[in-house]
């Protein structure tokens, strides 16, 4: 998709799979298994979706995966599979490597998000996985990334953020304007100073929900994860983003769905639904 100078595009990092009901917070199983069956330990299979913006003169990627800096047991406790997809061959379709990565925006610093942004070399030292790029996280993330509650510990793993900091690679944003036709949105619901992305011109809008929204079956307001840290909180900020998508005719693109990348938005009788399946 074609947004103001920028290519719009969809790549796959790889599949994991989490917990069901921790996906699906207070919903019961007997209506989110409709829509995202679960295995026999309870996970349901999710993407690892990132978005490539990219023009003559810049190559933007929006989060980086899960990464590959797993012990073989955690690897199987979270389903990790790089067998059909991964991040090296996803950036090769459109003829770029990891060199020519020039900006990554991360949504926020969870393992599933920013987990590709470092690598373990052969000496173990700990290495920007994209050696020309500019890192970008809001300050807030940043900051609560660094002293996460007991709830949040196990989900912001340091190795994956403090050594771009370190390096000099991550800067800390405090503005949502980011680029011409790219806006970041700020997000508190799930966790502290997430960003969605927002690329749009006069003809077409992309959001990039990250963990807002993170598949379509969690578009109704009442679905939210149970690892969401204000609940409340995030349900008011899907009302708003919803209500804007249908509005002004978005669309959203949903990071972990594993059966489809993006759609549109419709509301019936005050409730909202994904509606037309979109591929970018």
């Amino acid at each position: 998709m074609k947004i103001g100078n920028y290519n719009v595009c969809a790549i796959q990092t790889g599949r994991f799979a989490l917990d069901g009901g921790a996906m699906f917070g207070n919903v019961p199983k007997v209506l989110w298994s409709k829509t995202n069956p679960s295995d026999e330990l309870n996970r349901i299979d999710l993407a690892l979706r990132s978005l490539l913006i990219f023009d003559d003169k810049s190559v933007i990627l929006v989060d980086t995966g899960i990464g590959q800096k797993w012990t073989e047991r955690s690897q199987e406790i979270y389903k990790i599979d790089f067998s059909t997809y991964n991040l090296e061959s996803s950036l090769a379709k459109f003829g770029f490597t990891k060199d020519d990565v020039s900006g990554v925006i991360l949504t926020h610093l969870h393992f599933d998000h920013a987990g590709g942004s470092t690598y373990t070399n052969e000496t173990g030292e700990i290495l920007p996985t994209f050696p020309n790029a500019k890192y970008y996280v809001h300050k807030k993330n940043w900051e609560h990334a660094n002293n996460p509650s007991e709830r949040e510990k196990a989900s912001y793993l340091k190795e994956n953020f403090v050594p771009l900091y370190g390096q000099g690679k991550l800067e800390l944003l405090e503005t949502t304007d980011f680029a011409e036709n790219i806006e970041l949105l700020e997000s508190n619901g799930h966790t502290i100073g997430m960003h969605c992305v927002k690329i749009s011109d006069k003809k077409n809008t992309v959001v990039y929900c990250a963990d807002l929204i993170p598949t379509s079956s969690h578009v109704p307001v009442p679905f939210t994860m149970g690892y969401d840290i204000q609940p409340l909180v995030i349900i008011e900020e899907k009302k708003k983003i919803l209500a804007q998508a249908v509005k002004e005719n978005w669309i959203l693109f949903f990071e972990h769905d594993p059966y489809g990348e993006a759609c549109k938005v419709a509301s019936e009788n005050g409730k909202f639904k994904a509606n037309e399946k979109i591929t970018l």
